[in-house]
């Protein structure tokens, strides 16, 4: 905006993080604080380059994460993790702030070793990120495998009209940037305490780095 042009509305926070996002910069989503209470820190994951991956470990700190829409998810045949364990400790979602988890398979692209190192996860990711356009589960199992170290969140078939965690608010922001169905997420966490990063402490660190911030009920109220 223009000096000259000061008495024009500002743009809302939702629509300013997709127009972000839509330039492949990270954005800022805090979901609700009678949720998580958390803020993660998105890109879109075809995107994704290893200094990315550096700093969501560096200045997040959480985990690594790739959110994908729940109709590519049933295309590749991905699971939720909590569905296909067969183990006692997986047999009740005692979550404290949802029914249940979207974790779904960890995976490395075949292509890495361990699978663990900033490039190499981020060549996992990003060529996911290239998958979800076109999904074809042959292909899928072909270049990834699974145990790996990129954890997949499978989103929620209804998306946000059926749950409103980071997964499902990040695939909004993706779509509407006209971005692919998979989004990286992290959540961010506060090295003096090592609990998760205040709502305020995102804040400051969005201005510092000139980054969107947006707040889940404003992704629902302005983008849905």
């Amino acid at each position: 905006m223009s000096e000259t042009d000061s008495s024009a509305p500002r743009q809302s926070a939702a629509k300013r993080a997709v127009q972000s996002l839509q330039k492949g910069n990270p954005v800022l989503i805090h979901d609700f604080d009678e949720r998580e209470d958390e803020t993660d820190i998105i890109f879109p994951a075809e995107a994704v380059t290893p200094a990315d991956v550096a700093r969501l470990r560096n200045d997040a700190g959480g985990l690594i994460c790739v959110a994908i829409s729940h109709e590519i998810a049933e295309t590749l045949e991905l699971p939720f993790l909590a569905d296909v364990i067969s183990h006692p400790c997986a047999e009740t979602q005692d979550l404290a702030y949802d029914d249940r988890s979207s974790f779904s398979l960890p995976i490395n692209h075949r292509d890495t070793t361990t699978g663990i190192p900033d490039n190499e996860r981020a060549y996992t990711i990003a060529e996911l990120g290239n998958i979800v356009r076109n999904p074809n589960m042959e292909e899928f199992s072909s270049e990834f495998r699974s145990p790996g170290h990129v954890h997949l969140l499978k989103g929620a078939r209804g998306g946000l009209d059926q749950r409103c965690g980071h997964t499902e608010l990040s695939l909004c922001l993706a779509e509407k940037a006209n971005w692919g169905p998979a989004v990286v997420v992290c959540e961010m966490l506060d090295d003096r305490t090592g609990e998760a990063a205040t709502r305020q402490d995102a804040i400051k660190y969005a201005r510092k780095n000139d980054l969107e911030f947006v707040e889940g009920r404003e992704i629902l109220r302005e983008l849905l």
